[in-house]
């Protein structure tokens, strides 16, 4: 593996990807280098993928929201003959460690979840135009589009041949969009998925998989109408200019990320990390038209780009660091500054693109497989949007009064309306409604004190955090949380996290990481699939996989 993997990219730098513009329409075309793979020894034949490609693909569906709101419908499509795409590449995923696949796997499914959030949050529709083989991943990027077009030309087929071939499940998703998305029955679903050569034409039709089989001759008009249908769906503001995503600002040492608001800091010993985040210097800017010409440089979209980085790093590059503590410095008063500007504005499209991107980024958080504990202390500003990453973590501690010589003003947390559903979880509800499932009266009265100062009683007397110290037993007790915290099993956490954090109504999104959590936990780690014998390793060999045949 490369020493460090870097998640920041731009267009000039693809080799897996080409944007194409024509008026309201985008076409994003999948033209896979085979001899540029993340890792060495393996190519990345017929449109195969790896980490390196979504990457890509993650900055050109954010480019898209943000550099082009004039943009309506994106046709994904194909950029090699008879071939759409075949999926993660196999050996890429025999030769990884399993860290990297549960990864690899969760970064893709953040990916396509994006895809249907530009969708349904800002009008930006997908369209997918497949010609030959859409095969596991291949099939499961096209699921995450609003519309699949089909070649019906006797060849063009969609598949999620896992099970068969490599005694896995699919990874990205393809289960869950199948059943609760595309609602494809139950049998046709367990047929499709056991069918290594994929279903074709009238077929996909009948079954749901796709939403129209066209023969080759008409099929360009096909995508050409449907995307003009589509777009007629949408409504991304016609003319408008969008902001460049200039390159994020970073220095990156042994045990440091610094960024202009954020800073990472490791401690490798203790195997946890402090993510330190920086409130606003100012005001925010006194129109819509000003916050435009700040572009990239606007203090809430700053801020997410570089959060957003920083957590991705330390989910691939730094696998043992087990807690990630969140701080705040700043004034609470100009963040809720922002977020009053942000909520006046969010009919205009660059508002609204900055509250999803938070909304994503918030959601990044809450699937990163790490303790995370929030640390409100004198100075700090948990307040409105940042008072999410309190509410995101699994433990929050708050020090009542100050630190003898310390004369910033005592700890306190301000809540801002974004707190009461700008920002949903995977579950679709707010996370103080779904700190307080049980308890719904407790919204209402945290919802009361909007824009107040609550001090370390208030916020214990409104259940906003897990406890209050004094100065006396602060450093201990945290002290003895977090040495705890790393003595546990990481497996264990990651299982008792990932069931905790999400609790209230199912929806396809929480069934989608539940699933990657358990399910590719285990089955990636299973001889049948990863052993000397097993389907990952002879994949390709010519020799059968020899599978243990015990069910457990």
């Amino acid at each position: 593996m490369p020493a460090r993997i870097d998640f920041q990219t731009e267009p000039a730098r693809y080799r897996h990807w080409k944007l194409a513009f024509a008026g309201d329409v985008a076409e994003l075309i999948m033209d896979v280098d085979e001899n540029a793979g993340l890792f060495e020894g393996y190519q990345l034949k017929l449109n195969s993928y790896d980490l390196g490609v979504d990457i890509e693909l993650a900055d050109a569906v954010q480019r898209l929201r943000f550099e082009h709101p004039e943009v309506k419908v994106v046709v994904l499509r194909s950029g090699k003959d008879r071939v759409f795409c075949a999926g993660a590449n196999i050996r890429m995923l025999a030769g990884s460690s399993h860290t990297h696949k549960v990864n690899f796997c969760k970064f893709t499914n953040e990916t396509r979840n994006g895809m249907e959030d530009a969708s349904q949050g800002s009008g930006q529709k997908y369209l997918c135009a497949i010609r030959g083989t859409a095969a596991g991943g291949g099939y499961e990027l096209a699921l995450a589009t609003d519309h699949i077009l089909l070649a019906d030309d006797g060849s063009s087929t969609v598949a999620l041949p896992e099970l068969p071939l490599l005694a896995v499940l699919p990874g990205t998703g393809g289960l869950t969009r199948v059943t609760d998305k595309r609602k494809v029955r139950r049998d046709f679903a367990d047929a499709f998925c056991t069918t290594e050569e994929g279903v074709r034409g009238a077929r996909a039709v009948k079954w749901r998989l796709v939403d129209q089989a066209v023969s080759n001759s008409k099929f360009e008009q096909a995508v050409a109408d449907a995307a003009r249908k589509l777009a007629a769906k949408s409504d991304r503001p016609s003319g408008a200019k969008g902001i460049a995503l200039t390159p994020i600002e970073r220095r990156i040492k042994a045990d440091v990320i610094a960024y202009s608001s954020v800073k990472v800091e490791i401690e490798r010993d203790a195997r946890r990390a402090t993510i330190t985040i920086l409130g606003p210097s100012g005001p925010p800017p006194s129109s819509v038209e000003a916050m435009a010409e700040e572009g990239a440089a606007f203090w809430p979209l700053r801020l997410a780009r570089e959060l957003d980085d920083a957590i991705l790093h330390l989910r691939l590059n730094e696998p043992e660091i087990g807690v990630l503590i969140f701080k705040t410095q700043g004034e609470p008063t100009r963040v809720l500054a922002f977020d009053q500007f942000l909520d006046a504005n969010k009919g205009h499209w660059l508002a609204r693109e900055i509250l999803h991107f938070w909304k994503r980024t918030l959601k990044r958080v809450d699937m990163t497989s790490r303790s995370l504990v929030a640390l409100i202390e004198p100075g700090s500003c948990f307040a409105g949007t940042l008072a999410e990453l309190a509410f995101a973590c699994d433990r929050s501690f708050m020090l009542i009064g100050g630190l003898p010589g310390d004369n910033r003003p005592p700890a306190a947390l301000v809540l801002s309306a974004l707190n009461f559903g700008a920002y949903p979880m995977g579950n679709d509800l707010s996370r103080l409604a779904t700190r307080f499932l049980g308890e719904p009266a407790s919204v209402d009265r945290a919802k009361a004190d909007i824009g107040k100062a609550l001090a370390a009683e208030d916020c214990e007397s409104l259940g906003l955090v897990t406890a209050t110290l004094d100065r006396i037993d602060w450093a201990d007790e945290v002290r003895i949380f977090l040495e705890e915290r790393s003595s546990f099993s990481a497996d264990g956490l990651t299982g008792m996290e990932a069931n905790l954090r999400f609790a209230g109504p199912e929806t396809m999104e929480t069934k989608i990481f539940g699933r990657l959590t358990a399910w590719q936990n285990w089955i990636f780690q299973r001889p049948n699939a990863a052993g000397a014998e097993g389907a990952l390793k002879r994949y390709g060999t010519g020799v059968k996989a020899n599978f243990n045949p015990e069910r457990v």
